[in-house]
């Protein structure tokens, strides 16, 4: 039982996955108790359940599975990340839940998927539950039925998906088992309640009784509308006011709201689409064309049976349709017709908007067959033209039911206009816009004045509904001229008028019209009620003209405007024509005079004919004066112009009078209301004067006041008529020039070029060239307005006069019109009108267009031509499109009707020959161009099949049709591509070519738009499925258009539209959709004109920041306007500037600001550490990613909370990125004044950061990189070191910014990382860096690698991790790479390093392809630099001591860390400086760094350094040398500190002055403990920069020359005593390698290097002890590796030679055999001569070998202990040395000193062993042993294996990675298994463990030697642990340098250890002396 209990103790997770049923019930209660108590949504202890959640649900154990629902309900219910669960959980439900006997378990299944519903999960519960009721368990089907219907009760039907539930009904009707029976009708029910009527259509079929007992419930339902009773997490707000409502009692506003949430379920919507087409019959297109009315009739009720369906499938119905068409215009019985008028209904009530591609085709056919009287036929039609206008738009059918209204059949007209009527109920004040309703107002205005009263009442009828869907204001412009009875029958008719839309509709419209501006109100209360008239513009108008109208004096009182006005230019134009004209009647000349003498001065009228010409002008200015004193109303203008044409009238023969006249008829013009009529009488007179030379200006000026007064237009077209039916040439000439001249004052608007081409052809073909140059001038003009297409008119003109009109247009182009300066001011109202087309923002453009004359084309459109379009022979084809091509030529601009054309051009966009598709693509081309903005009718029928063509796989095809679609595009505007379901299905097409041509056309139309229509989401789909496309292309143009679409669509629906994708799938998209918003476009601007409007256009709230400075008025209005740049408080919340048009109250603003005022990073004690932890528990996301998720962002949000501003966190994580970068101007305000706080959240920081990193706006990415700099400044500043965690989280990303394409990003990041070494060790930086150069992208590994050379350079190698080896060899992968700059980094950083560690760099690099190591060995070559040896390896790891020894921590924060940082930078900026500037700064300053460091010894000797006063240190070093340091930033503090003493020193040393250089340089290398810090490299370069400026002529030349030179050569020998031993001798055989090397280097310099060497020569005697001589004898092998003997021989001087023998023979005679123990850094021996040279000079000195260990027994003899002191003695042992040191007698020898060990134990030979060689001890031990393995028997090894002495001298045992394998006497080789099995004795024999391996790590490793061998020979294992043995009785007071001995850790095999346990107790004993 005890195991059973075990589950106690496990933690609740374990517990729920436990086989015991037990354990799992206790599982889930615990679960459930800590679900109850988890406060936090986004707690992570939920996190822990995810995958648990299924288990509660599924339980085997039906009483365990309860308490699982019940915990799993709550967790649904609170966690936050349930909706992962969603789907497993519910089918678990569905499948285990629902099957369940008890009832409590259905209910909480029901109630879980109901939560998830609520979580905003609906999508999956309902395919879960579908997907339910295919199970073949009744049970399970009727729990589904049930959850769907109560779903569907709670949240309503716009959550829950209607459609798929209804597919399914009928087929649970026919179930066998009652139960879904019974639940099926309850869900009908339900439905019915939501959709009403719209339900009956699906269920039609089900049994009858069953549909009976239906209707039965549905009667009984109550009729008001349905509210959803529960709602989503995210509409919970509304549900409380809907509460606040019901309690109110007021149920009107819900009332409201639901409005449109009831008929939002279209049945059509429910129903299956039927596929007709292949079912109509065989022979049908031909019984359709049969004779017998029968045959055709039977094949029209085969259709119609078939149309009935009420859902038809798409497809091409074009043939079908064309055949119903020609039987409803040309069959003969009128029966047929009605019934093909029926199929027609049919199918346009089946196909919806898909039928609206032909409605084109059949208007205008159906509306002439209206002259038919009979009823049935005339319903029949009616219905059919009411079916089809649903399927498109009253603008696409304008043309063609225009086009019939002129038609002489009352009857046609009659049935059209009631047919008006009837379509604009269907419209709203929106979609029946100003220039739609114009020309059907001016139609019906003709039909109400027609004798027929039937025509009369129609138009009546729709005019009154014109009036009722978009108000009076809209139409009274349009009505001007109706008289009051017509008026008021049109308003009666208005009254009666019931809209589609429902009253509401017109109430919106209502509403938006009469919401008037303050300037408004104000206007019309002066002006009284006819002003209202005046201003005609639905919508407010702009802010700033409304005054003006009020400004405008009085309005013109009522002069009803004649409808000529409109009819006579025939065009659509907005600006010009809407205010009221002035029209009179023509008054008799009697009623003139009468008028005329009540105004003027009676002898005015009287001398007006004076034959005295001073009389008549005095007149005149009697006139003059009247007129100028007139009052505007009072003024009667014909009257006066009469008098003034009164005789001589125009005759006047004195041209003063005639100016004056010509004057006062301009103010007349200009004060008065002046009619057509008054322009009449003067206008002959006017262009008779214009080419006058006198008084042509005034004429002028004249015509202009009346072109002002009666509109541009009309007056032109006069004025011109009349010049051109004169003779005179100079009026024609001047005539044309005024014309130029008034197009540009007045605009172009409403000018009648058709008028004006004739006459301007006229002029261009005049004999008088003014007249020709005029009419150029004219054509140029009016090219500014109508564009290319001007010059289609004159094709056919001379060639001469062409290039003449082409070179006009040349200079015109690129130039814009300019704006209209006159023709405005008076009429200002009518600018209202200018913004009012808010979605057409094209039309004005338009209307130039609209007034060139078309040429109908369509009975050159014969069905022979067709049929050669069509036929199967190619050339035919070919022939028919020429033959099109050529009309379309012809005519230039053509009327839209184009009759059979698209239908056959349609066959030609897929002809299999590609050059007849190129060919129709350019007669498209043509015909856009040529049929202008009325192409648009053909969008769909035409426009679609170009679109396909995109998807060609010829590119030439593709190029043309992409042409053609532009071209289009271009006439009509997008709206009409965008409508409908086409576009969707072209995209849904899996055409790699057709969908990248496609979206790539789009992403270029879309940022252009306003406004698109609602069908733009139905492409979404399609484009996702793009974003994951196979092809590559296609998925980048995806994600191209993806902002654009998001742009009009807005993020919420395109992030709800992925509801339907794979869940791998969604969470890409969704990814991209986040990238998307945050580089989503703002939507363009609305044309200036509209701009100033409140809250102009369309564009949508979120962007009014951005484009409208309308936005400024609001944000001044609520307080003074915030300044952009000082963000720290902004005055208005983004929320509330943002508000559309709303006054934002200031009170919030206020409250924002005091918000906004404290800090805005909270300090939390230990909250960093906290979070830490929760990293490394896991318990949150490790920060690390390749584009952030969701998640990361929830949960950098969800840890900022605590400690950031909440007022920045919006900021921070808003969609906009303009909220991004206010975020970062806060933050760097703030960032001095909160140096704690950002400290304390800086990882949360640095990983916001990160993400703006992956944000695509530039000025983001720009700020956050400035944020950095100013942080990573602040972090040094403040001395703080970042913690691993912040920088694993951050610096990989900011390391892939390094590969920006943008230069300034990368330089930024560059910086960043350089400032970063400050607060981060270098060496840690490295792996980050070094991990960027495996990037993909090019620019990032090149400046990686880049940034690693930095490195390198600065802080030497020990940056380089994990070992320099590994470093360099994935370096030097790199000079391999495809991209030149990578190649070029990896080589430069390569050369960095050799800089820095010399030839060391080809052996770390490792094997290199020959190419490469060329390319490497050039690049070094080329390099300026000169190689020096390694630097000291410590410098760079000091940053990191600082940081690690807390205890130093403090003292070294402060200067160093600084100092070290500014030089750092200096070194990496002076790293392109030439050399001279280098010597100074960079080789000095990171060797200080070490000194600096070096606090201990510094401090006790720095009285003798400095001598001067502090104070007087800041002088020198401000001095602005060049080459002087800047003083570091804590000068102060570093009073007591070396470096700062060091540093004025170097800067007297680069002083201008020389006396300070010369003491400077004397004082440098004073004191030794800091000399011996300067590293080989520097001091290489320090002698070479000295001996350089001791051999420099110019010095000589000074006044101190020789002074300096001395204080040179005292320094050098100071350096060269003073510095540390080995590396100034390192660095002396490099300066002299180098030296030699150089072609360019003088023999002097090397003359005096060598003098050097030979100085440090005579002091190796006295410091041989200190120096490392395994390095010297590496830099010498490398050295005669360089300069074999040959090659040295060949030198000039044979001084090298011998310097480099004299140092051999020195260290020779210093250390004797020894020397040859310290090759242990030489890697390959045999490279250079030197091992050789040393074993002969040891062979020679060894051959005295006897001589000399009598000196070493003496020496020897003194160190004995005084024990064995005795004389005696002495003299045996030295006796015994000398016998084994002879080579006859060594046996003998060795044999007496064995006997003399064993009868005196305690004997110590140890001092004479001691000065003797590492050969000679060895050889000695070794003998000692083998005579005690004779002599005891232990294991025998005959004498014959050991090693004569000779061979001992002459062969040197080198730790290699081979054994050396020595051959015995016999001349066989030994293997190394028997030296290991001797090895092993001998090592017990010592006492020594075979198991332990030596712990003690070889010196030799310090020393960069990659590794110690694994297998030694013997002969060193004994040596090694005889010197151990002897290094632990020696005191440890002197570490010898020089006895750099090789300890081995060689793989030794163990054994179990038998030693000798006296022998371990001696050992024992002396040990513990030795340490006393």
């Amino acid at each position: 039982m005890g195991d059973d209990s075990e589950w106690l103790k496990l933690p609740v997770d374990q517990k729920c996955e436990h086989k015991l049923w037990k354990a799992r019930l206790s599982g889930y209660e615990e679960a459930l108790k800590i679900f109850q108590k988890i406060k936090d949504e986004k707690s992570p202890e939920w996190s822990k359940f995810l995958g648990l959640i299924k288990k509660f649900v599924t339980d085997s154990n039906a009483v365990v599975q309860l308490k699982g629902l019940e915990a799993a309900l709550v967790y649904v219910e609170n966690a936050h990340v349930a909706g992962k669960t969603t789907g497993e959980v519910v089918s678990g439900v569905v499948s285990k839940v629902f099957n369940q006997p008890k009832a409590k378990a259905k209910e909480l299944g029901i109630e879980i998927c109901l939560m998830y519903i609520e979580i905003e999960k609906g999508e999956a519960v309902q395919e879960e539950l579908l997907k339910g009721l295919d199970n073949k368990n009744p049970k399970i089907i009727v729990a589904c039925v049930e959850t769907l219907r109560k779903a569907l009760s709670e949240f309503g039907s716009k959550i829950i998906l209607l459609k798929p539930i209804i597919k399914v009904l009928p087929k649970l009707f026919e179930s066998r088992e009652k139960a879904v029976r019974d639940e099926a009708k309850l869900i009908a029910v339900e439905i019915y309640r939501w959709i009403r009527d719209a339900l009956r259509p699906p269920l039609q079929n089900i049994n009858s009784v069953q549909l009976k007992e239906l209707e039965e419930e549905w009667v009984k339902l109550p009729t008001s509308a349905p509210r959803p009773t529960r709602f989503l997490r995210s509409q919970q707000e509304l549900e409380a006011k809907l509460e606040q409502q019901q309690s109110a009692g007021g149920d009107a506003e819900g009332g409201g709201d639901d409005g449109d949430e009831v008929p939002q379920i279209d049945a059509y919507e429910l129903l299956e689409a039927v596929e007709i087409l292949s079912k109509l019959p065989k022979d049908f297109y031909d019984k359709i064309e049969a004779k017998k009315w029968q045959e055709r009739k039977e094949a029209l009720e085969a259709v119609e049976v078939l149309v009935k369906n009420p859902k038809l499938e798409a497809g091409d119905y074009a043939d079908l349709v064309k055949a119903l068409k020609k039987v409803v215009g040309k069959d003969t019985n009128v029966m047929l017709v009605a019934l093909a008028a029926k199929c027609l209904t049919g199918l346009a009530v089946g196909l919806r908007k898909k039928f609206g591609q032909y409605a084109g085709h059949v208007v205008p056919t159906i509306l002439e067959k209206f002259k038919e009287k009979k009823p049935q036929v005339v319903q029949a039609l009616q219905e059919a033209i009411d079916a089809i206008f649903l399927t498109t738009t009253l603008q696409n059918i304008s043309e063609d039911v225009l086009a019939v209204m002129d038609n002489k059949n009352p009857t046609i007209k009659q049935q059209t206009s009631l047919f008006i009527a009837r379509s604009f109920r269907h419209c709203t004040a929106s979609t029946l816009p100003k220039s739609l309703l114009k020309p059907f107002c001016a139609a019906l205005l003709k039909h109400i004045n027609d004798s027929a009263p039937e025509v009369r009442d129609a138009a009546f009828e729709a005019l009154g509904t014109a009036l009722k869907v978009v108000g009076e204001k809209a139409v009274n412009p349009f009505l001007a001229d109706v008289d009051k009875l017509k008026l008021d029958k049109i308003k009666e008719c208005s009254e009666k008028v019931e809209l589609i839309h429902g009253k509401k509709a017109g109430l919106a419209a209502d509403k938006k019209e009469f919401k008037p501006l303050p300037g408004r109100t104000a206007a019309s209360g002066a002006a009284g009620d006819k002003d209202t008239k005046d201003i005609s513009a639905p919508k407010p108008g702009p802010l700033k003209k409304a005054p003006a109208a009020k400004a405008g004096g009085p309005p013109k009182k009522g002069k009803p405007a004649a409808p000529g006005g409109i009819g006579n230019t025939g065009t659509k134009n907005k600006k010009g024509l809407e205010t009221k004209e002035i029209v009179e009647p023509e008054l008799s000349i009697e009623v003139c005079e009468e008028k005329a003498s009540a105004v003027l001065p009676p002898t005015c009228i009287q001398l007006l004919d004076s034959s005295n010409w001073k009389e008549r002008l005095a007149c005149m200015e009697e006139f003059q004066k009247a007129v100028e004193l007139m009052d505007r109303t009072e003024m009667p203008c014909q009257a006066l112009v009469r008098m003034l044409a009164k005789k001589p009238g125009w005759k006047e023969t004195n041209f003063q009078v005639m100016q004056m006249k010509l004057h006062i008829v301009a103010l007349i013009a200009q004060k008065g209301n002046f009619s057509k009529t008054s322009a009449q009488i003067v206008l002959d007179g006017l262009v008779d004067k214009i080419g006058d030379v006198k008084c042509g200006n005034n004429a002028k000026e004249a015509m202009t006041a009346i072109a002002e007064a009666c509109m541009l237009p009309w007056t032109a077209e006069q004025v011109v008529s009349m010049a051109f039916s004169q003779k005179n040439p100079k009026n024609q000439s001047e005539t044309l020039n005024w014309l130029s001249n008034a197009i540009k004052e007045f605009g172009f608007s409403g000018l009648n070029v058709k008028a004006f081409i004739s006459n301007v052809k006229t002029a261009l073909a005049a004999t008088n060239p003014a007249v020709r140059t005029a009419a150029i001038t004219l054509l140029g003009v009016m090219y500014l307005y109508v564009g290319p297409s001007l010059r289609m008119f004159f094709e056919d003109e001379k060639p001469a006069l062409l290039s003449q009109i082409d070179a006009e247009f040349e200079k015109m182009q690129g130039q814009s019109p300019p704006a209209p300066t006159r023709g405005i001011s008076k009429h200002s109202t009518s600018g209202t009108d200018e913004g009012e087309d808010g979605d057409e923002p094209d039309d004005g453009s338009n209307d130039v267009v609209d007034l060139l004359p078309r040429t109908e084309i369509s009975d050159k459109i014969t069905s022979e031509l067709v049929s050669k379009i069509g036929d199967k022979n190619w050339k035919i084809r070919k022939e028919g499109l020429d033959e099109v091509a050529g009309i379309i030529n012809e005519a230039k601009f053509i009327q839209p009707n184009i009759g059979e054309l698209p239908t056959a051009l349609k066959g030609r966009l897929n002809d299999s020959n590609k050059i007849l598709v190129q060919q129709t693509l350019n007669i498209l081309q043509q015909l856009a161009v040529a049929m202008g903005p009325n192409i648009k009718q053909h969008v769909k029928n035409l426009g679609i099949p170009i679109i396909t063509v995109l998807g060609d796989s010829k590119n030439n095809v593709r190029a043309a049709a992409l042409a053609t679609v532009n071209a289009w595009a271009e006439q009509t505007g997008m709206k009409e591509w965008l409508e409908g379901e086409d576009l969707s299905e072209e995209l849904k097409k899996e055409n790699p070519f057709l969908r990248q041509e496609l979206l790539g056309w789009l992403a270029e139309k879309l940022p252009t738009l306003r406004s698109t229509p609602t069908d733009l989401i139905l492409c979404v789909p399609h484009l996702y499925s793009c974003l994951e496309d196979r092809n590559g292309d296609v998925r980048k143009k995806a994600q191209d258009a993806l902002p654009f679409f998001m742009m009009h669509l807005g993020y919420e629906k395109m992030a709800k539209a992925t509801g339907k994708l794979k869940p791998t799938s969604k969470d890409q998209v969704l990814a991209m959709l986040e990238k998307a918003k945050a580089n989503m476009p703002a939507k363009p601007a609305p044309p200036a004109k509209s701009t100033s409007k409140p809250m102009g256009g369309s564009a949508p709230a979120k962007f009014q920041p951005a484009s409208a400075p309308a936005e400024d008025s609001i944000s001044s209005s609520a307080e003074p306007k915030p300044d952009p740049k000082k963000a720290k408080a902004p005055g208005l919340s983004s929320k509330a500037k943002s508000a559309q048009g709303k006054k934002v109250p200031s009170k919030t603003s206020l409250k924002e600001d005091e918000d906004k005022s404290g800090p805005i990073f909270i300090v939390v004690p230990n909250g960093k550490e906290q979070r830490m932890k929760d990293e490394k528990g896991l318990k949150v996301l490790k920060w690390n990613f390749t584009t952030p998720r969701d998640e990361y962002i929830e949960q950098l949000k969800t840890q900022m909370s605590s400690c950031v501003a909440k007022w920045l966190q919006d900021e921070m994580f808003h969609s906009d990125f303009q909220h991004h970068n206010k975020a970062l101007a806060v933050m760097v305000d703030h960032l001095e004044s909160e140096k704690e706080g950002v400290i304390g959240c800086l990882d949360l920081i640095l990983k916001w950061l990160t993400l703006r990193f992956f944000d695509t706006n530039t000025s983001v990415l720009m700020k956050a990189l400035e944020y950095l700099k100013l942080l990573f400044t602040l972090l040094s500043e403040e001395e703080y070191h970042l913690t691993e965690s912040e920088a694993s989280s951050f610096i990989p990303y900011l390391v892939v910014k390094v590969g920006e394409p943008k230069d300034v990003i990368r330089k930024d990041v560059r910086a960043i990382l350089n400032r970063m070494c400050l607060v981060y060790p270098a060496s840690k930086m490295f792996p980050f860096i070094m991990e960027g150069t495996k990037s993909k992208n090019s620019k990032q590994r090149a400046e990686c690698l880049e940034e690693l050379g930095c490195l390198v350079e600065s802080y030497g190698m020990n940056v380089c991790q994990p070992t320099p080896g590994k470093a360099l060899k994935e370096i030097a992968v790199h000079i391999g790479d495809r991209d030149n700059a990578v190649r070029n980094a990896a080589l430069n950083t390569i050369v960095t390093v050799y800089n820095v560690h010399g030839d060391q760099v080809f052996k770390l690099i490792g094997n290199l392809s020959e190419k490469d190591m060329s390319m490497l060995e050039e690049r070094i070559k080329r390099s300026a630099k000169r190689p020096s040896a390694a630097p000291i390896k410590q410098v760079e790891e000091k940053p990191q001591r600082a940081q690690n020894i807390s205890s130093n921590a403090n003292m070294l924060r402060k200067g160093p860390a600084e100092d070290m940082s500014s030089k750092l930078n200096q070194a990496r900026s002076m790293s392109g400086h030439p050399e001279a500037a280098q010597m100074v700064r960079r080789e000095f300053q990171l060797d200080l760094d070490e000194i600096e460091n070096d606090n201990g010894t510094v401090r006790c000797e720095m009285p003798e350094l400095v001598q001067h006063k502090l104070d007087d240190i800041f002088e020198p070093v401000l001095i602005p040398e060049p080459k002087i340091r800047a003083v570091s930033p804590h000068f102060d503090d570093m009073h007591s500190n070396t470096a700062s003493t060091i540093n004025f020193i170097i800067s007297q040393v680069a002083s201008g002055d020389i006396n300070t250089s010369i003491q400077a340089l004397t004082q440098l290398f004073q004191i030794e403990s800091l000399a011996r810090e300067a590293s080989t490299g520097v001091l290489k370069d320090l002698m070479h920069g000295l001996i350089t400026l001791m051999l420099d002529s110019r010095i000589e030349d000074l006044e101190e020359g020789q002074q300096v030179i001395r204080s040179v050569n005292l320094l050098v020998v100071k350096v060269l005593e003073k510095s540390d031993q080995t590396n100034i001798l390192s660095a002396l055989l490099v300066l002299l390698q180098d030296s030699l090397l150089a072609t360019a280097s003088s023999p002097k310099f090397s003359e005096l290097v060598m003098k050097c060497l030979w100085r440090m020569v005579r002091l190796l005697p006295d410091t041989i002890n200190s120096i490392n001589l395994d390095r010297i004898l590496l830099d010498i092998h490398i050295f005669m590796k360089v300069f074999p003997k040959e090659k040295l021989k060949q030198c000039k001087s044979e001084f090298p030679i011998r310097t480099l023998k004299t140092l051999l023979h020195t260290l020779c005679k210093l250390k004797g055999p020894k020397i040859l123990d310290h090759l242990t850094m030489i890697d390959n021996k045999n490279e250079s001569e030197l091992e050789a040279h040393l074993c002969r000079m040891m062979k020679h000195s060894m051959d005295q070998t006897g001589s000399k260990s009598d000196k070493e027994t003496e020496k020897g003899a003194s160190r004995i202990d005084e024990k064995s002191s005795k004389a005696k003695v002495n003299d045996f042992l030295a006796e015994i040395f000398k016998k084994i040191g002879s080579k006859e007698n060594t046996k003998e020898g060795l044999a007496e000193l064995y006997e003399y060990k064993k009868k005196y134990s305690d004997a110590d030979i140890e001092p004479f062993l001691k000065n003797s060689s590492q050969f000679f001890q060895s050889y000695v031990e070794r003998g000692l042993r083998v005579i005690e393995m004779e002599r005891e028997g232990k294991g025998r090894i005959s004498t014959s294996t050991g090693i004569s002495p000779q061979m001992e001298v002459t062969c040197v045992p080198t730790p290699t990675s081979t054994v050396s394998s020595i051959g015995n006497t016999n001349g066989e080789e030994v293997g190394p298994s028997v030296y290991l099995e001797r090895l092993k004795i001998l090592r017990q024999r010592c006492g020594l463990d075979n198991t332990k391996q030596d712990d003690r790590p070889p010196l030799t490793s310090l020393l960069s030697k990659p590794a110690v061998p694994t297998v030694a020979s013997s002969t060193d294992m004994l040596h090694s642990k005889l010197s151990q043995l002897r290094e632990s009785r020696e005191q440890h007071q002197h570490s010898d340098l020089d006895s750099n001995q090789t300890h081995s850790s060689g793989t030794v095999t163990s054994s179990s250890s038998t030693a000798n346990i006296d022998d371990l107790k001696k050992r024992l004993e002396r040990i513990k002396s030795s340490r006393k």
